[in-house]
């Protein structure tokens, strides 16, 4: 557990924190520039100087009242930055050899694991210029699993890199994250990140704490929603693969006992899965459609109806335990009369859902530190 009520002044910028973040799991800390994310981090490695108290899994990190702050190589806490950081003048075994130098605590990342987690076993003998910006960001976090840290600060560590990039290395910080279930907090502005990553969400503005819930929860959020910009607003929904079509490319899963069809063959029986369904992509019906080449028709009910800018309602729709939103027109609202507690069907296209298919959960069986 990772507990915190600081205070930050810088200038005319000023953080106030007061949070409790759950350890082992990733806690992405989320919210635009210059919202305070890298500040808090930094506090928390004791790269910056802060008021008030830090708890790290029991012990105090500081405490300005009773005159505790540990020194930042005491705190057992890996860095990786945007840039990566690398000694440019050590090859990439020399500075995963300088991590091993660091650790102070018993050891459960071994350093060829590493390497062959990682997919650095070609790389060793290359200098960091030889490498690409993926290639740098791997052997960053593998210099700091190779510390043995109770926690990972990951300060928007794909900021610098282009989308290709981001793409190879996410599945590292996923198997990082399933495999060695190293407590994280994840620094970023980009919504894709946090819903394959994460398991709670910090939403930060402006130095504050705007609200701290799963991903779930707070896709459902109004605080969430100008934050993400309107396309991508839409309910993200945990679930499971039930059973799968490998002839039609297809899985079921379960959204409210609901079955749910998607266009995605990969999974077996059991996957945990993440669904981000725009609210874009959902239409609404007030009588079960028929003859349509829609295959998803989900049975529930109108909870709310919110008026949004230029004449669109988004309208919460719950399905048993779950809920969808879906953006429609104003007037789509009033020839339908839909108004809260009407029966309704909500319609996703399969194709759609693909576009928003997250893993946040590895079969591996992790080894906690």
């Amino acid at each position: 557990m990772l507990k915190l009520n600081i205070r930050i002044e810088r200038g005319v910028f000023g953080l106030d924190a007061n949070l409790v973040i759950p350890t082992p799991g990733v806690t992405a800390l989320f919210g635009p520039s210059g919202a305070g994310k890298t500040t808090l981090a930094h506090a928390v490695a004791g790269l910056v100087t802060a008021t008030g108290t830090i708890v790290l899994d029991g012990e105090t990190l500081l405490d300005t009242q009773r005159g505790i702050c540990v020194p930042v190589e005491q705190r057992a806490i890996g860095c990786v930055f945007q840039d990566a950081r690398l000694f440019p003048h050590l090859t990439v075994a020399g500075n995963l050899d300088y991590g091993l130098r660091r650790q102070r605590r018993v050891v459960y990342a071994q350093r060829d694991e590493v390497i062959a987690l990682l997919g650095l076993s070609s790389l060793l003998a290359r200098l960091p210029h030889q490498l690409s910006g993926g290639e740098r960001q791997r052997v960053a976090l593998g210099r700091a699993l190779l510390g043995q840290p109770r926690l990972l600060v990951l300060d928007e560590p794909l900021a610098s890199i282009d989308a290709a990039r981001r793409e190879e290395v996410l599945p590292y910080l996923e198997i990082l994250r399933d495999r060695f279930c190293v407590p994280m907090l994840y620094v970023s502005h980009q919504y894709e990140e946090v819903l394959r990553l994460a398991a709670q969400v910090v939403l930060m503005d402006r130095g504050q704490i705007v609200a701290t819930d799963t991903p779930a929860a707070l896709s459902l959020s109004s605080a969430l929603r100008s934050r993400v910009g309107t396309g991508g607003v839409g309910a993200v929904i945990e679930t499971e693969v039930v059973s799968k079509n490998e002839t039609e490319g297809l899985i079921t899963v379960l959204l409210g006992g609901h079955a749910l069809r998607l266009t995605a063959s990969a999974d077996a029986v059991g996957t945990h899965l993440r669904l981000h369904v725009l609210a874009s992509d959902v239409m609404l019906a007030t009588e079960r459609p028929q003859g349509l080449s829609v295959r998803n028709a989900l049975p529930g009910k109108i909870e709310d109806l919110e008026a949004e800018e230029n004449g669109m309602v988004l309208a919460t729709v719950a399905i048993g335990s779950d809920r969808l939103l879906a953006r429609i027109t104003r007037s789509a609202v009033d020839d339908l009369a839909l108004a809260t507690g009407l029966p309704i069907w909500a319609l996703v296209k399969a194709a759609s859902l693909n576009q928003g298919l997250y893993r946040p959960t590895s079969a591996a069986n992790p080894a906690a530190p």
